[in-house]
């Protein structure tokens, strides 16, 4: 792989497993000398920085709750004194905000403690990210954020999750347009399906799986690689004309690419044990929307489940 990003320095948020290990794992086979952070993972993460070294890539892992806002100053604090040492120098070329939480709610079943948790992370968490590192993000650098195809798709089961998501599409271009005279560029990125193990309960449902990449133009799961690949790009010199944009990589759904799904119209999936399913898909009459809500009449199967959906 080319090494355009040879002696370039990486932060990515929440690196230690799925999207965000793929992208790190990206980075540095690129050159770059990438640090990844955690919260409750550090086995994934010592595993994502020994499966990098391995290839011949420079990692290393911090910890950080980015719930906390008060813990994200302190973070940057341990990453100056850890590129000092490595490198001689605390500068940064670029930051991945793609850190998430679990803890879904719908309109029926969300509470503000709820709320707070899920923006804290989505949201609150990447805007101070980024106010800590401009003073270390070198002119030309790369701000990328990870959103979801949900920011522009909202999904009636998790309505916070997909407003918070749309915050980080918005946060991108008002980014974009203050740092442009730096040269710096600000570009969200934003998945649909992707085979991580966040949604495994998911992918064990043929009739889930099957509903789901009939659902997708490309007709299949994403996996962590073809996001990695798009953030790679945008993070190298190629992507240097690009900004201010959100770009979806999820295979589009067939609904918004105009085509028609060859399944039988009016499937309805559901995924649960006991006499309660806790989510349902269901294909519309037109054959070309798939629809996955929540029936909450076992609240906390319900978030159990819809947590282990991994449309991050």
């Amino acid at each position: 792989m080319s090494q355009s990003l040879k002696g370039k320095t990486a932060l990515v948020t929440g690196g230690s497993r799925g999207i965000g290990r793929g992208i790190a794992e990206r980075l540095a086979k690129g050159g770059a000398t990438v640090a990844l952070t955690y919260n409750a993972g550090k086995a994934g993460a010592d595993e994502t920085v020994a499966a990098i070294e391995a290839s011949g890539g420079k990692a290393f892992a911090l910890r950080a709750d980015l719930a906390d806002a008060g813990a994200i100053p302190a973070l940057f604090d341990r990453l100056d004194r850890e590129l000092v040492d490595r490198k001689g120098n605390a500068a940064l070329d670029i930051l991945v905000n793609n850190a998430g939480n679990a803890g879904w709610g719908s309109l029926g079943d969300a509470t503000p403690d709820g709320w707070d948790k899920m923006f804290a992370v989505h949201a609150r968490a990447p805007f101070f990210m980024v106010q800590s590192a401009l003073g270390r993000l070198r002119d030309g650098g790369r701000i990328i954020n990870v959103s979801s195809a949900a920011g522009t798709r909202a999904m009636a089961a998790v309505p916070i999750y997909s407003m918070a998501k749309a915050a980080i599409n918005n946060l991108t271009h008002a980014l974009a347009i203050e740092l442009g005279p730096r040269g710096i560029t600000v570009n969200t990125v934003a998945p649909g399906w992707v085979r991580t193990d966040m949604n495994a309960a998911v992918r064990e449902n043929a009739d889930m799986v099957t509903a789901i990449e009939a659902d997708t133009a490309l007709g299949r799961f994403g996996e962590t690689s073809d996001i990695a690949a798009v953030v790679a790009f945008l993070a190298s010199d190629e992507g240097r004309w690009i900004t201010a944009q959100v770009i979806e990589a999820s295979g589009v759904s067939a609904k918004s690419s105009g085509q028609h799904s060859s399944r039988k119209p009016d499937r309805t999936f559901n995924i649960g044990q006991g006499g309660a399913h806790a989510l349902r898909a269901t294909r519309d009459t037109t054959g070309r929307s798939l629809t996955v809500s929540a029936q909450l009449s076992d609240q906390e199967i319900a978030r159990r489940q819809i947590s282990d959906l991994g449309i991050l």
